[in-house]
């Protein structure tokens, strides 16, 4: 597997986190690997061919899992000295990035600023001081800003991948879904449920980038 080559410069309690859920790859079920050796394989293909990775991952309102999936991806491609990494979310429709995801991935340790219209606020989410921040907030799949063409659809949650069967410009598409933190939202579990998606999407996220050769 793929040795990070710029970790120092995460900041410190991402760089922990991430020591942490690479050390838990064991726990990832065999058909998930499977999945996730898909979305490997696109990238270490575009990699050899000395192309730009697009990967845009959505899901049915953008508001939480495609949020997620985006961010740590753009962290782990810098971990793992990836470059020319793009990552993107977007919805079947446009709502917001939902506060309490945001208040997961803070708690992970990334520095986020937010700004805008409070309806679907720009939050700008950062992991390291050497690069631009992650620009996060609520858009369909081809809005605005997202790539048209040459990119992979990663579907994060089963509805947008039943209501999409088509995804238009995708090189590929790629289902990977995660069971929705919104069931839990006003109840006592409610953020040991964001916690736990937010922590299962960098375990595997991570484990996609390590199969990666550079």
């Amino acid at each position: 597997m793929k040795t990070p080559i710029v970790p120092a410069s995460l900041y410190n309690p991402i760089q922990s986190y991430i020591s942490s859920v690479t050390k838990e790859f064991d726990q990832i079920p065999e058909e998930r690997k499977e999945l996730l050796t898909e979305l490997s394989e696109y990238i270490q293909a575009k990699t050899q061919e000395n192309k730009r990775v697009k990967l845009t991952f959505i899901c049915t309102h953008n508001s939480r899992r495609s949020h997620i999936s985006q961010i740590w991806a753009q962290t782990a491609a810098y971990y793992y000295g990836l470059q020319g990494v793009e990552t993107y979310s977007g919805g079947t429709e446009a709502t917001a990035f939902n506060p309490r995801a945001v208040k997961a991935m803070a708690k992970v340790g990334f520095q986020i600023n937010k700004s805008g219209e409070e309806k679907n606020p720009i939050y700008q989410v950062k992991f390291t001081d050497a690069k631009m921040p992650v620009k996060a907030f609520s858009k369909v799949y081809d809005g605005e800003g997202n790539p048209k063409k040459d990119f992979a659809a990663i579907m994060t949650c089963s509805q947008a991948d039943e209501a999409c069967p088509f995804i238009p410009g995708a090189d590929t598409r790629i289902a990977i879904p995660y069971d929705d933190p919104k069931e839990f939202d006003g109840t006592s579990q409610e953020e040991a449920k964001y916690d736990e998606r937010t922590r299962q999407i960098a375990r595997e996220v991570f484990y996609a980038f390590s199969l990666i050769k550079r």
